[in-house]
């Protein structure tokens, strides 16, 4: 058979597509933000759900599907060729394809990515997991949870065993699509009626005022509006921080760390005539975060602030005026969102949870002096490690004196010593804690 180039990406099949993105991701070069975009861009419009589901149940279940394949593997494969293998259990274990389909399909992937040497390999393995799938399985229920060691030692260090093992179960769950109404432009309830005039199921959130949930859309695009703003795609934990941060008209506004933007747009959603500064140390997510205020018509005032700059570095960029709110979503392990991003569990290492929590306590420090006296600041993760939620707001609690906490009197997550815990399953995980600033 004559092999396809494989620069030419418009010319391979999903499942080869699908290989190519989780590749990278395997080798721990790339996340599937990074790789995904382009294989779905080259996929048909009929293959792109399937491109997708591919890519995420082999990503979300890797860590399992490797110990499945140990004791059918001499050595370990290259990234390309273990792409393959983890494509193909996908099918045969968790997508339901039929295993005829799922066999040749992914040999022919193999022959389009320029791997005629394996093929032999790949079928012979694939067709040995189906054989000895019982006893494999059970050779391998100690790796059901999917996740790295490290992270399980931590979940169940800091919740226990239970609540660590909920919250690995329900990572390994494809999560909702959860959409924020604009207010600007419509009530939840009048998007929720156009969307049941066409027959797309949708059911109010719990905690969130303009949060909805919607089934069966593959495509956001589609949705009534999407492309003029009506709508965002955002968590209904995310959506909690606009509440909390209550800005009122008249107020200047800090949002740190804001790329994407949907924090940034949600605040002016809610509250108009502010004076709003969003911050990225990326200069191109600053300009998704720009890209997003123009399709929700939101930068229509030129006190919108877009900057690229380091939010701790302030002495470049801030212009001396005391902010009344600081939102500040650090940076953070993000294990309160894998269920969204399954590649977390293959990227991250233990010894990130240190170095995030180094920058979390620097951000704070060199953001706090810029509020001003009984102004609110906001400090959200989504991580569910206590490390860089709880403990990390004590810390800065003990070492700064004029900083004291205000109770976050809430119905959604659990309370904490410092702040409150939303937990991966109803909503994403998410920690806020909410601090003021005070003379002493």
């Amino acid at each position: 058979m004559k092999r396809t180039n494989p620069a030419k990406s418009e010319k391979l099949q999903v499942r080869a597509l699908a290989a190519r993105a989780l590749a990278p991701v395997l080798s721990g070069n790339e996340s599937l933000s990074d790789t995904l975009p382009a294989a779905l861009a080259a996929a048909s419009a009929q293959d792109r759900g399937l491109l997708q589901a591919l890519a995420f149940t082999a990503c979300r279940h890797a860590l399992l599907y490797r110990v499945l394949l140990k004791p059918l593997l001499q050595k370990s494969p290259p990234p390309i060729v273990e792409a393959l293998l983890l494509i193909g259990l996908a099918q045969l274990r968790d997508l339901r394809i039929p295993d005829h389909a799922a066999l040749s399909e992914t040999v022919d992937a193999a022959r389009e990515l320029g791997q005629d040497r394996v093929t032999g390999l790949i079928n012979a393995i694939l067709r040995r997991y189906l054989r000895e799938k019982e006893l494999l399985e059970a050779q391998a229920a100690y790796a059901v949870h999917a996740h790295p060691e490290w992270l399980k030692a931590a979940l169940e260090k800091d919740w226990g065993r239970e609540k660590a093992a909920s919250v690995m179960q329900a990572n390994n769950q494809e999560g909702p699509l959860t959409l924020r109404v604009n207010q600007r432009q419509g009530s939840r309830e009048s998007y929720i009626a156009r969307l049941q005039a066409q027959e797309i199921t949708a059911t109010a959130c719990t905690f969130s005022s303009v949060g909805l949930r919607v089934q069966n859309i593959s495509d956001v695009r589609t949705l009534p509006d999407f492309a003029q703003g009506a709508v965002s795609v955002q968590d209904e934990a995310a959506q909690l921080s606009a509440f909390l941060l209550d800005a009122k008209p008249g107020m200047r506004v800090l949002d740190a760390c804001a790329a994407p933007g949907g924090k940034t747009a949600h605040t002016l959603e809610a509250t108009t005539d502010l004076t709003l500064t969003a911050l990225d140390i990326s200069p191109e997510r600053c300009l998704r975060i720009e890209e997003n205020l123009q399709r929700l018509q939101l930068q229509d005032t030129d006190r919108v602030t877009v900057l690229a700059a380091d939010a701790a570095s302030t002495n470049a960029w801030w212009d001396g005026k005391f902010f009344d709110r600081i939102l500040l979503d650090a940076p953070c392990t993000a294990t309160g969102v894998i269920r969204r991003h399954p590649d977390i569990k293959l990227l991250r290492r233990q010894s990130d949870v240190g170095s995030t929590a180094k920058l979390q306590a620097t951000l704070l420090d060199a953001l706090w002096p810029l509020l001003t006296p009984g102004g609110a600041f906001l400090y959200a993760t989504c991580s569910l490690l206590k490390a860089e939620n709880e403990m990390q707001v004590a810390a800065f609690l003990q070492r700064t004196a004029n900083a004291r906490e205000l109770v976050i009197n809430a119905e959604w997550g659990e309370a904490r010593p410092h702040g409150r815990q939303l937990f991966t399953g109803a909503t994403d995980g998410f920690y806020y804690a909410l601090l003021t600033k005070y003379t002493v």
